[in-house]
């Protein structure tokens, strides 16, 4: 009885669609960038991405072949910037995708000869295409919500300019003031969990959603 009970569910499972297999290779393709972005893994790292593919960060916003190439120069200066990724949802229409993913930054830096790391925490919201049948990323744009910095000696602690601090966005402000004092030219304009900046995201990729060219990723 209960083999039978058991053939009988199983012959009721409904087949895996079209729309489960993309969303499925595109959290995969989520995992893989910070994979092999944060171990160097470059040649694999360029294949998340289409030719055409753009990112925006807080120090970038270029092609993603001229990004892949800034990361690689500072990876090979020792610069340490890590990344986690928490839950992700994707929304597919038909070979166009859009994906959100909770995700966490970690920076380590020199603060005036003082050790720091700073966490950001938000989310990566991704605009995805299907060619050739193969996903990627068109245009990735991270959304900032909240950061902090801890310096790596508990006992040593830096005394940070309060007019540079506060010239950034409250989202990443610790973030942008490291990348600032180490020479980074930092964007201070770009989207967190409220505000103008995050609505006029989700309009642009809902208009990817629904067929609207590239050009309406860049703001």
């Amino acid at each position: 009885m209960l083999i039978n009970a058991v053939d009988e569910q199983q012959s009721e499972q409904k087949p895996v669609t079209e729309g489960a297999l993309d969303r499925f290779a595109i959290h995969e393709l989520l995992q893989n960038w910070v994979l092999w972005r944060d171990a160097g893994d470059w040649a694999r790292f360029a294949t998340v991405w289409h030719d055409d593919g753009r990112m925006h960060a807080t120090w970038f916003q270029a092609s993603a072949a001229e990004f892949i190439a800034g990361c690689r120069k500072g990876f090979d200066q020792g610069i340490i910037g890590l990344h986690s990724l928490g839950g992700a949802s994707v929304d597919v229409q038909g070979i166009r995708a859009v994906a959100h993913s909770k995700m966490q930054i970690v920076q380590r830096g020199d603060i005036d000869g003082i050790e720091v790391d700073v966490t950001c925490l938000g989310r990566f919201i991704d605009a995805l295409e299907k060619r050739d049948g193969r996903w990627g990323i068109v245009h990735r744009q991270p959304v900032y919500e909240m950061d902090r910095m801890t310096p790596v000696h508990p006992a040593k602690v830096p005394e940070l300019d309060q007019e540079l601090l506060t010239s950034f966005p409250v989202g990443y402000r610790h973030l942008a003031y490291l990348q600032a004092k180490v020479g980074f030219a930092v964007y201070n304009n770009l989207p967190g969990t409220r505000g103008p900046e995050i609505e006029a995201l989700n309009v642009r990729m809902g208009q990817w959603l629904e067929g609207a060219g590239a050009e309406c990723l860049v703001s």
